[in-house]
């Protein structure tokens, strides 16, 4: 019987996501990847330093246990496949237990990312996440230079979301963006008791919920997550619906009013933050690790909102 992934968390993620290959990343950029492959292969025995996502497939991996197997974590890089048994060892040197990965040697690997049935991709290539995000999967732009993930939670998986281009639709990102703040405050308001379209991240969420309705019952490993939002009321009143209408969970909602999220995520202590705004990733990444959605009119190409 063949293998399937069908029942699991699946995770996607880029080299430079998972290890620190910034300086390997820039003879490649360089345009040299004969020279970047020879690099890499000097490096084969030198394990790469932890990326910013490093530690959230750690806590993720730890929910595989008891003999159950609920999260699987895939390397889908652009790497070549002699560079790419650098990455499987540095794996191996963090104690991860990956086995699976897909190389593409420069080529965009997100296509591969529906035969995976992947509920997230993470990558350091802003092309590979607009790629991912227009077809359908939920996926982010890191920052490697983000603030690791501090260690006060190790039993806890802490992620933090924005609403709006993330895990609802931009719908109301557009009338902000178009009409003022004004505008948007009338119009989620009217409509507060209709639940806004789906975002690129509610698939996640939703795999999240299960992971977390799955893993309860043992109690090692726990999900906890949070919308972080610059809504204030009464355009919160939508946001708490469209979430109850969904029949999915957060565990902590924060209704900022436009106030800088860093100090926030800061006290919340994310593993990973997801926003679509250049700014805000920018104020988070200096808490925590963070991706940027590259999706909706607030990353629009100029000229274009449509």
């Amino acid at each position: 019987m063949p293998i399937s992934l069908q029942d699991k968390l699946v995770v996607a993620i880029s080299s430079r996501a998972l290890f620190d290959f910034e300086e390997e990343n820039r003879l490649f950029e360089a345009g040299d990847d004969h020279a970047y492959m020879r690099l890499q292969l000097e490096r084969l025995d030198v394990p790469a330093a932890a990326g910013c996502a490093l530690p959230l497939v750690r806590k993720l991996l730890a929910f595989n246990r008891g003999g159950r197997h609920r999260v699987e974590v895939v390397i889908l890089s652009r790497n070549d496949p002699a560079s790419g048994m650098r990455v499987f060892r540095s794996a191996g040197f963090h104690g991860l237990p990956i086995e699976r990965g897909v190389f593409t040697r420069g080529r965009a690997p997100y296509a591969y990312l529906g035969a995976l049935g992947a509920h997230l991709f993470l990558s350091a290539n802003e092309d590979d996440v607009r790629g991912a995000l227009a077809a359908g999967f939920p996926a982010a732009r890191v920052y490697p230079d983000s603030a690791r993930a501090g260690g006060s939670h190790p039993q806890e998986v802490r992620i933090a979301f924005d609403g709006d281009a993330v895990l609802f639709s931009d719908e109301a990102e557009r009338v902000f963006q178009g009409e003022g703040l004004d505008a948007f405050q009338h119009h989620e308001r009217s409509r507060a008791e209709h639940p806004l379209m789906p975002g690129p991240f509610e698939p996640l969420l939703r795999a999240l919920h299960a992971l977390r309705l799955d893993a309860e019952a043992e109690g090692a490993m726990r999900i906890r997550t949070a919308l972080v939002t610059a809504r204030s009321a009464p355009a919160h009143e939508r946001a708490v619906r469209t979430l109850m209408a969904w029949e999915v969970e957060v565990d902590e909602a924060m209704f900022l009013g436009g106030l800088d999220k860093g100090p926030f995520l800061r006290s919340f202590e994310p593993d990973f933050f997801f926003d679509d705004q250049t700014r805000h990733c920018e104020s988070a990444a200096a808490a925590g690790p963070t991706g940027h959605v590259v999706h909706g009119v607030a990353n629009a190409p100029a000229g274009r909102t449509g």
